[in-house]
């Protein structure tokens, strides 16, 4: 049930991230998404692991 939620959660970060720079434009703003948006995934993949 977290990943689920994790994965919505970040769903909904990435669509909000694409709609701002694909409204502004600007190179600059999308390479601060693509870094916002990698650390996020990064994030994603080693807090949801499986602790054992």
């Amino acid at each position: 049930m977290n990943r689920l939620l994790a994965v919505f959660a970040f769903a909904v970060l990435a669509a909000f991230l694409y709609i701002l720079a694909n409204k502004i434009g600007s190179l600059d703003l999308w390479v601060v998404v693509l870094f916002t948006a990698s650390l996020a995934g990064y994030d994603f993949v080693t807090s949801s692991k499986n602790k054992d």
